[in-house]
């Protein structure tokens, strides 16, 4: 599932980096906060370039994000994450924006050969 989203950057957590058995790894997560009638603080998830690229975010700017929303289940508990696969910067931020084809997922897509009406 690809969502969009605009807002503004209320603040970038420090980047946390570790090594799997892919090799080395490297996220961001930062806050933005919606421009609805009702602002909402949304915590997001960047990976790998996107981290890199949400760092040099200035705060308090205009973001545009496109996102895929992911759950997985961990003992018995499930865990959310909110992650962005493409940053363009707004006003007053930095004007690179960076673009990775989104992750697909399949599993759920049902094919037919007859027409849906």
């Amino acid at each position: 599932m690809a969502l969009e989203l605009s807002g503004k950057l209320v603040q970038i957590l420090p980047a946390q980096t570790g090594t799997g058995k892919n090799g080395p790894w490297k996220k961001v997560e930062f806050i933005v906060e919606t421009m609805d009638k009702f602002p909402k603080k949304i915590c997001i998830t960047a990976w790998k370039e996107q981290a890199d690229q949400a760092e040099k975010l200035a705060i308090n700017s205009t973001v545009k994000l496109s996102l895929d929303l992911s759950s997985r289940e961990f003992n018995g508990k499930w865990y959310s994450e909110i992650k962005a696969w493409k940053i363009a910067a707004g006003e007053g931020g930095s004007a690179a924006e960076y673009d990775q084809e989104p992750p697909q997922d399949y599993s759920q897509d049902t094919f037919s050969e007859e027409p849906p009406f």
